[in-house]
This record gives structure tokens, C-alpha cells and sequence, in this order.
């Protein structure tokens, strides 16, 4: 007697970011938290342009990582509110990114920020994986994954309530807290830059702390916004210096008097 066969549909293996969710549901956690990426994101791209020239590098914010499969999906992926990674392209097969999947491109941010609500106790968790029948459904700290699987070089705490950051650098095989230099500010070398807090007004949000970027030098990075404001009032300035001058002076510098009216 002849076998029946029924084909059997196999799952693909190592989904890509196109078949993994791109969130798991959950709120964002407070009304600074946007405000607080795209202040990063803007005040730092002309450095990581100058960096990678070839415009292959990512910024993820408040997108997952995918590090391990499981089901549910999302339980083998973490989101860091702020992420940086270096050389790879910004776009894949001509898609935008809906999240990181380590296990089809393996290089690992440079750096993870995450915007703490409460008292970074779930930022700080070191509870690992556990190594039983029931690992699958566990659910490991993010700092043991960022730690030890992802081995992201640093990873950076932002308590927004205190206005008060912690920085690790992976040594060996561990992270180990990062002391600030003389101005306060953490140096992140690979991406020649320092991070650290900044007080002031930023978007609509009243005056805070803030989580910005300074230069090797001190200083500070500023947003494509500021940099105008900045522009702006140089100009008004040099305007106003120029009306003191008489039309004979302002003729002897080649200035039309009426350009000032």
C-alpha cells in the first residue's frame, strides 16, 4: 500500500527584521524620552558623518534588538531608548530598518543609552539567562544581555527624574563603571565625543537636565536648531555693530547703508 505524504510547511530559519515585530506594545515611558533621542541624534550626526563618510552606519531609538529566537519574538529582544551602530548600511535591500538582528549582521552597537524612568533597577539587571528546560520563557536583565551576549562596549544609564548618568565600559569580559573627567563628561572614544548632562530648554519641554554630547574639546554639539539660533544672533549682532557706524564708514567698508534698514 502507497504512503500518502503530507508536505509539511518548515518555518525559515533566522527571520530577518522584515518577520520579526517592531514593538512589543508597550508605552513610551515618558514625554521626554523623544524629545531626549532626537536631541542625541541631531547634535551627533555631523560627527558620525565625518566618521563614516560612506553613510554606512544605524541609529536605532527605542528599537529592538533581536539576539536570540524564542517565542514570542520580542522576549529575544531588547530595545535600548538610544543605540549606534558602525558600518552598516542605513537602509537594507532599500527598506528602512524595523529593527537590529544581530544574528544576520553580528557587529555590535558601539553604544546602548537608556532613559530610566524609575531608579534604573531594570536597567541594572544582571539576572542571566536561565539554563534550564525553561529558558525559553525566561527572561534575562538587560544588563546581563547587553553585558554578556551582546557585549555592547558601552552602555550608558540616564536617570531622568535625578538628572544623573552612569556610564560602563566593557573590560574583558565585564562592564566596569566609568569615572566622569574634569568638565563631568564621560569619554566615548570611538566615537570621539563625551556625554554627559546639559541644563536648559529644548522642543516645548521647560528647563532640565538633558543627556547631550560634547566634542573631545568640551564643546558642546549642537542641534541643527541651535546652530541657526546661533547664526541668527551673530548676525543680529554684526548688524547692530554696523549701525553705529556712519554712512561715510559704512562706505568705506563697501556697505550700502540702506542693507541695514
Amino acid at each position: 500500500m502507497a504512503e500518502t505524504l503530507i508536505p509539511q510547511q518548515i518555518p525559515p530559519q533566522f527571520p530577518d527584521h522584515t518577520q520579526l515585530p517592531e514593538s512589543d506594545g508597550t508605552f513610551v515611558k515618558n514625554f521626554q524620552e523623544h524629545p531626549q533621542s532626537l536631541m542625541l541624534t541631531d547634535s551627533i550626526a555631523p560627527v558620525l558623518q565625518g566618521l563614516h563618510p560612506d553613510g554606512q552606519f544605524a541609529i536605532g531609538q527605542d528599537c529592538g534588538i533581536y539576539w536570540r529566537e524564542v517565542n514570542p519574538p520580542e522576549k529575544g529582544a531588547e530595545a535600548p531608548d538610544w543605540f549606534y551602530v558602525p558600518n552598516v548600511p542605513p537602509l537594507l535591500d532599500g527598506q528602512v530598518r524595523r529593527s537590529y538582528v544581530l544574528w544576520r549582521e553580528y557587529i555590535t552597537p558601539v553604544i546602548a543609552l537608556e532613559f530610566a524612568s524609575g531608579d534604573g533597577s531594570e536597567e541594572r539587571d544582571t539576572t542571566p539567562l536561565p539554563r534550564s528546560s525553561t529558558r525559553e520563557s525566561g527572561r534575562p536583565g538587560k544588563f546581563w544581555v547587553y553585558e554578556q551576549v551582546m557585549r555592547i562596549p558601552y552602555y550608558g544609564i540616564y536617570l531622568v527624574s535625578q538628572g544623573e548618568l552612569a556610564v560602563y565600559h566593557l573590560v574583558d569580559t565585564a562592564y566596569q563603571p566609568m569615572q566622569p573627567n574634569e568638565r563631568g563628561h564621560y569619554s566615548i572614544a570611538p566615537m570621539q565625543v563625551e556625554l554627559g548632562i546639559w541644563h536648559g530648554q529644548f522642543m516645548n519641554q521647560p528647563e532640565q537636565p538633558w543627556l547631550r554630547w560634547w566634542d573631545v574639546d568640551g564643546n558642546l554639539l549642537l542641534t541643527g536648531r541651535e546652530q541657526a539660533e546661533q547664526e541668527a544672533a551673530k548676525r543680529q549682532q554684526l548688524t547692530d555693530q554696523l549701525k553705529t557706524l556712519s554712512p561715510q564708514q559704512l562706505a568705506g567698508l563697501g556697505i550700502d547703508p540702506s542693507f541695514l534698514e
